[in-house]
């Protein structure tokens, strides 16, 4: 067991999806794991583990931000040994490259949080996934035909950003806002594991138009396969 997940040795797979919503979380086990059981509960942060295509399996909810995601990515990563874990999350537009409802597999992410400052001090650290898993990733979603693109996205620290600093990202070619990939890639490179985020587009924040709440919660299931699949090619 570890501070903030309640599970044995053993409960957690070596290979794990991280949506930020619990409920997210909950959904992909009853959706698409088979014979899954909830190895978590502690403050609502829902975890389980099943199988997909064979393949064990765990998804664990990490919260909004990356203090949150932080505290979840390193407890899995350092103790319960996780090998690879992919994001599964939703993410505002700021790309005309994109569409909403569309899927990015994240390559790469920008970030304005005192996270890596408090690491690196006045060195710049450069979070990147693991290539394997882009290029896995890129394979099944070309293959599908889906609509998607291939690319870097900023983590903020503010959600409601008064200073519209999205601008200024979008100038450098990021294709979306979200507030956890740069931490998960960083820790990954920490503990020397592997990570990947595959977003859905929620939110268009330069060409407008939202999604619901409960799209968010219950839809948004091409990214959770392609991240599944993605996990199955590449273990």
């Amino acid at each position: 067991m570890s501070t903030h997940i309640n599970a044995p040795e053993g409960a957690i797979a070596p290979h794990v999806l991280l949506p930020g919503d619990p409920l997210r979380a909950k959904f992909i086990a009853e959706h698409f794991l088979e014979h899954a059981t909830c190895y978590n509960e502690v403050r609502g942060m829902f975890g389980f583990t099943g199988a997909y295509k064979g393949v064990p399996v765990s998804v664990q909810g990490t919260g909004m931000g990356q203090p949150s995601l932080s505290i979840y990515a390193t407890e899995l990563f350092k103790c319960y040994g996780v090998q690879t874990a992919i994001r599964v999350g939703t993410c505002g537009a700021v790309s005309e490259r994109t569409r909403l409802r569309d899927t990015i597999i994240v390559n790469a992410a920008c970030s304005d949080s005192a996270l890596l400052n408090q690491r690196f001090g006045g060195l710049h650290f450069a979070p990147t996934a693991h290539f394997d898993l882009v290029r896995v990733a890129d394979k099944i979603a070309a293959e599908r035909g889906i609509r998607y693109a291939v690319g870097s996205v900023a983590s903020s620290d503010l959600f409601y950003d008064k200073n519209e600093n999205w601008k200024t990202w979008a100038a450098y070619g990021v294709l979306g806002i979200e507030m956890e990939c740069a931490e998960l890639f960083t820790l990954a490179a920490e503990y020397g594991r592997r990570a990947l985020a595959i977003m859905t587009v929620s939110d268009h924040i330069l060409l407008g138009g939202a999604t619901t709440a409960e799209e968010r919660q219950t839809t948004f299931t091409t990214m959770i396969s392609v991240a599944l699949d993605t996990i199955v090619a590449a273990c």
